[in-house]
């Protein structure tokens, strides 16, 4: 057999959410590995610099229009990126809200949304890319969980909630489409630098406990930190590995 090996060349990725933070990092791994990557954006007219960032690696880039809330986006953009490119071999489910609220006070709106973007939007353009890869007998799906998946962090209870319901749909597209050549994992990250988190990260007693918790390294993780699981992942050498949640979590469910 061959050695493992992490290039992407000749392979095509669809990242939602790839306007910021970690789907940015992401789109740009996996430009850097070799993929050509449609960008899914919950407003195509802002993203910045991105798809020429990786025009300038030497791949391709196709920003789509792709609101995690509406299912007839999802289903527009995975078929306009294999439309564009001719194939779709992995999809990276990035895209993901937490409004914050203490359990007795949260809204039914913010309850809703949390669950129309992180679960009903993973699933659906799992489903779109799913019968694409299904079409081509491979493919690879990597959706984004959180360590909050597996501990509890107060005020996110809903949150937590759709992220330990990602782990456990992972395993069951898993076990379903494996018989496709699909694989369908996830990984679980902890607090990572990002506009999302800039905020509570300010708070300095909130920063210095998040930095406590991360038992084994004691500190914040940036986007990068994050890619190069998400990269392994997406690569022939986890070929035989589905339907698991890899934690990124500097140690901090180790406790």
């Amino acid at each position: 057999m061959p050695f493992p090996t992490f290039d992407l060349s000749g392979q095509v990725a669809l990242v939602t959410g790839a306007g910021r933070g970690l789907g940015r990092a992401i789109s740009l791994a996996l430009a850097n590995a070799g993929a050509d990557v449609a960008l899914g954006l919950r407003d195509v007219t802002v993203y910045g610099d991105l798809a020429s960032e990786i025009v300038a690696l030497g791949r391709r880039a196709l920003p789509l229009q792709m609101d995690m809330r509406r299912t007839d986006q999802i289903f527009k953009a995975v078929d306009d990126a294999r439309a564009q490119f001719g194939r779709l071999d992995i999809l990276v489910n990035n895209t993901g809200v937490a409004p914050e609220n203490l359990a007795e006070n949260v809204r039914e709106e913010d309850f809703d949304l949390t669950l129309a973007v992180n679960l009903k939007g993973t699933f659906f353009a799992s489903q779109a890319a799913g019968r694409v890869m299904i079409r081509q007998k491979s493919g690879r799906i990597i959706n984004m969980s959180s360590q909050a998946g597996f501990v509890a962090l107060p005020t996110e209870s809903v949150y937590c909630m759709t992220k330990a319901a990602i782990a456990h749909l992972t395993k069951c597209l898993a076990v379903e489409w494996g018989k496709y050549n699909i694989t369908v994992n996830a990984v679980a990250p902890t607090f990572i630098r990002t506009p999302g988190t800039e905020e509570c990260l300010a708070n300095p007693a909130f920063r210095a406990d998040v930095i406590e918790r991360i038992a084994a390294l004691h500190r914040i993780g940036d986007p990068m930190d994050v890619t190069g699981a998400v990269i392994f992942l997406a690569s022939s050498a986890a070929s035989l590995i589905t339907g698991e949640t890899i934690l990124i979590d500097g140690g901090w469910t180790a406790r």
